[in-house]
């Protein structure tokens, strides 16, 4: 995807980070610069051109300046693309109001969730964030936080609502959600908040850009030892990135062979569960169950 297409996209600084990044170590190795050289242009060391190349940073505009001159790109019409997204992508996230909130590492899972062309899940224990209707959400966030506020959950769930608009934006994320029946058997809150729940799942699977399945216990096991998102970027020479959180962190494997593994056990789990046509009837019988 061309500069000017993510620029004037949905991409969010996270992705926009990941693809001037990712221009800036081609141009570096097509003149065959090492980054040891290029961090001397910047008066920076090997390791910040690692993780500008890597989007793991934010850009200065005379660093970006620099490196294209360095690296032969002279021509206002050549540098002035690059040089507007290098800006773009050292803009706060929508999400900066709730700063306080969010934690690094789930920070740049929000920027990626944003520019996300789309997400494959999976979910153990309960509904993904993007699916909850904001009562399960409060409950489930009160019961992981129980010294929380009471302002403190609400903004939270005001946070985990916004994200939720990438499914409501005029060119919506593609989601594909496989759910362990646990997760949808599990109660969160009282009986009105899980019976909301199941039939907001319904609903959003009509949606044609929502997918949810559901993976039953007859089944049997599988290869994913916990929850799995697999996020596709718009960029198309941007590869998949795998997003694995834990209870306070999370964890990026990058290797080739990491997101292959991962993306075969999505794979797997998405053949070896109903399909979504079957979703709205599973969904039914255990309402009935309530």
């Amino acid at each position: 995807m061309p500069p000017s297409a993510l620029t004037h996209g949905r991409a969010g600084p996270t992705v926009l980070r990941l693809v001037v990044g990712a221009q800036l170590r081609r141009l570096r190795e097509h003149r065959g610069i090492t980054a040891e050289e290029a961090a001397y242009e910047i008066r920076g060391s090997a390791s910040k051109i690692s993780r500008m190349e890597l989007g793991r940073v934010g850009f200065k505009d005379r660093d970006v300046s620099d490196l294209l001159t360095l690296y032969g790109v002279t021509e206002l019409a050549d540098r002035l693309p690059l040089l507007e997204m290098a800006q773009q992508a050292s803009a706060p996230g929508w999400w900066q109001p709730y700063s306080d909130l969010v934690p690094p590492w789930f920070e740049a899972y929000l920027g990626l969730e944003q520019g996300a062309s789309m997400i494959r899940c999976y979910e153990v224990q309960f509904v993904p964030g993007l699916l909850q209707t904001e009562a399960y959400a409060h409950a489930l966030i009160r019961l992981g936080m129980p010294s929380a506020s009471k302002d403190e959950i609400e903004r939270r769930v005001e946070l985990r609502t916004a994200r939720q608009q990438v499914l409501s934006r005029p060119d919506p994320l593609r989601f594909w959600a496989v759910l362990d029946e646990a997760a949808i058997r599990r109660p969160f809150g009282d009986r009105a908040t899980m019976r909301a729940q199941l039939k907001q799942l319904i609903a959003l699977n009509e949606l044609p850009h929502v997918t949810v399945q559901i993976n039953p216990f007859s089944a049997g096991g599988h290869g994913a030892g916990g929850p799995i998102s697999i996020l596709r970027l718009p960029a198309a020479d941007l590869p998949d990135v795998v997003y694995l959180e834990q209870l306070t962190n999370a964890f990026y494997p990058d290797k080739p062979a990491d997101v292959f593994h991962y993306t075969d056990v999505m794979n797997r789990l998405a053949v070896q569960s109903a399909p979504a046509s079957a979703t709205p009837k599973i969904l039914q019988n255990i309402l009935d169950e309530m």
